[in-house]
């Protein structure tokens, strides 16, 4: 295809999905504006009263947890990709405990579970933290009414007229539901399909290898990353349209304020993730590695 072509279809691309995103909120605002609907939107406006004895507010604790949270993530993604993608590794590793050369990994695969350790480590601290604080009561539904009320918190978004909500007291019901899937459905399940790939795992387990094997494993891993990635993408998209300043100060600066403390503590952890990506290269993790065991070709 020629640079021509690709503009040319790009182009035509671009107008493809306006249009059908234009014609989808359309749609939605009609179907929304049936009495019917109305009502529907009167009973259930998008979110759940939370339960009594709810924290309001965000702590300190949350916002450190969340930077510390996105910068593992990204590059455990970046890292992941490099390890499905890397066809001669660069360097391989081998730990310092084993024999005979037994556990040798890539550099590449070795950087990638070492960021593993680290996320699952700040996860349980998250976790554990979630439930001391009471905090667990924003992001677990307690109520089956957040089901109709997720979807018409998710109508409300297609038709553009977006719930309004105040984060700092209560999410909506589809972000009650995104939290929870998030932290207690996607995260377990990259940590258990995690597991079973590395080197942690018992390769002479013959039984527990033949109950979950390693392709089951590889089946859902990499469509797990791909969730976190959309995740990423709309929740990052809806941060900055929905209220940028104040959502951000929610998250970093752990205050209800539109001031401009939390965009500049954003800012800066954008520069030190920017600045981990632009490091994470052989060079820099090949003396890293080496404090753990043998780096070598």
């Amino acid at each position: 295809m020629t640079l021509r072509q690709w503009v040319g279809a790009s182009v035509i691309g671009i107008l493809a999905i306006i249009g059908a995103a234009t014609i989808v909120v359309q749609l939605t605002r009609w179907f929304l504006g049936l009495d019917v609907m109305q009502d529907f939107l009167a009973t259930y406006p998008g979110e759940t009263p939370l339960p009594d004895g709810a924290p309001v507010g965000l702590p300190a604790w949350l916002g450190w947890q969340h930077f510390f949270n996105v910068f593992l993530i990204v590059l455990i993604i970046r890292s992941g990709l490099q390890v499905r993608t890397e066809r001669r590794p660069p360097a391989y590793w081998t730990p310092r405990w084993a024999k005979g050369g037994q556990g040798r990994i890539s550099l590449t695969l070795w950087f990638h579970q070492s960021l593993d350790v680290l996320w699952l480590v700040n996860g349980l601290v998250f976790v554990v933290l979630l439930f001391a604080t009471g905090q667990w009561m924003r992001v677990v539904p307690t109520s089956w009414e957040v089901v109709p009320n997720a979807v018409s918190a998710g109508l409300q978004y297609l038709s553009l007229d977006w719930p309004l909500e105040n984060g700092w007291v209560n999410y909506n019901s589809l972000q009650v539901l995104a939290y929870f899937t998030t932290i207690f459905i996607a995260a377990p399940l990259a940590a258990i399909t995690g597991v079973r790939m590395s080197g942690l795992w018992p390769k002479n387990a013959t039984t527990l290898n033949r109950i979950y094997p390693v392709e089951w494993a590889r089946a859902v891993h990499f469509p797990v990353m791909l969730y976190f990635v959309a995740f990423i993408v709309v929740h990052v998209t809806l941060v900055l349209l929905t209220g940028a300043l104040r959502n951000l100060n929610h998250m970093y600066a752990a205050q209800d304020a539109d001031g401009w403390l939390g965009f500049w503590i954003f800012v800066a952890s954008i520069v030190v993730i920017a600045a981990a990506w632009i490091a994470a290269r052989p060079t820099v993790l090949a003396p890293i590695a080496g404090l753990l065991g043998k780096v070598g070709r």
